[in-house]
């Protein structure tokens, strides 16, 4: 059984060492066969040097550099590519995904699990970082088709068809997190501790964290477009029973005070929500439009694997 490790890479100098020693030691101690892909996404420190040395160290290394920064989802799909691997785990080069939880991952692959997903405990977590992440979290499930569960992520093993099932969705947009509960198949879900990064600096902000929720919300279902036409309807209902109320007033008491403030706020309140609800459609035409250009999800620009290899990963999947 041959088990393919999957690791983004985005300017992690001071962590690629270290991670592949200890994968290499955990993999070695429990006599699994595996390779290692580490997808280089457009790093501007000196990972891509990093790596190529490792792989010099370790033959079970195979790397793939980007020719810029095209995305973690990119990266993660470049490697589930390059994977030849029965199964395969996706994890971060930054320690917070344990390598020495593997071995677990794989006992439940071998009981029969498609998907060991490993869960993150945030008991303790700073409630900063928390909240955001749990509204995140309620405004997704309540928005998709799909339930989302909160502390689960990219740290999970997969088995070949799954891997398979996800390569065979063609779309340019990607969700992960809503890609892995769409295809289904058995899953284990495992805790584990949140560990904070061994080196370096997340580049996951608040401004990323709320671009990945509007992806999850708009790349799963047509909800907001339905909460659009039924926002659109009350406010028309709202607008005509005060339109009558007025009438009757009017024909009753006569004008009493003038009516400027009234229509300026009407203005202003439907003005906003034809804007919100433009915005909303907005963002569904734009994902037609990269979907209707068939652009590639990442260009490689060095890579130790042969392009014959990957050309025929590919071929065997469509």
């Amino acid at each position: 059984m041959l088990i393919s490790l999957i690791a983004p890479i985005y300017n992690e100098e001071k962590n690629i060492q270290l991670l592949t020693e200890q994968i290499d030691a955990v993999m070695h101690n429990n006599n699994y066969n595996y390779e290692l892909i580490l997808v280089n996404d457009g790093s501007k420190d000196h990972s891509l040097s990093i790596i190529k040395e490792q792989a010099t160290l370790f033959p079970q290394i195979r790397y793939i550099s980007f020719s810029r920064n095209f995305g973690k989802e990119s990266a993660m799909i470049a490697g589930l590519n390059a994977a030849r691997g029965d199964c395969a785990v996706i994890l971060d080069a930054d320690f917070q995904h344990p390598p020495e939880r593997i071995p677990e991952m794989i006992h439940y692959y071998e009981e029969g699990y498609d998907q060991v997903v490993m869960r993150r405990d945030r008991s303790g977590e700073h409630v900063i970082r928390k909240f955001p992440t749990q509204l995140f979290y309620k405004l997704i499930n309540n928005a998709v088709d799909i339930q989302l569960t909160d502390g689960e992520g990219d740290f999970r093993l997969i088995s070949r068809r799954v891997i398979d099932s996800i390569l065979s969705l063609k779309e340019y947009n990607r969700f992960s997190k809503g890609i892995f509960e769409w295809v289904g198949f058995s899953k284990k879900t495992l805790n584990f501790k949140n560990i904070e990064r061994f080196e370096g600096q997340s580049s996951f902000s608040p401004k990323r964290l709320i671009d990945y929720a509007i992806d999850g919300i708009i790349s799963y279902n047509n909800k907001p477009l339905r909460l659009c036409f039924h926002f659109g309807a009350l406010t028309m209902t709202l607008c005509l029973l005060y339109i009558l109320i007025t009438f009757i007033q009017i024909m009753r008491h006569g004008v009493e005070s003038p009516g400027y403030f009234t229509i300026i706020a009407s203005v202003l309140f439907l003005g906003s929500v034809q804007l919100f609800g433009l915005g909303i459609i907005g963002e569904y035409i734009g994902r037609i439009y990269y979907e209707t250009k068939g652009r590639p999800h990442y260009i490689i620009s060095e890579t130790n694997i042969s392009k014959n290899e990957l050309q025929e990963n590919v071929r065997t999947r469509i």
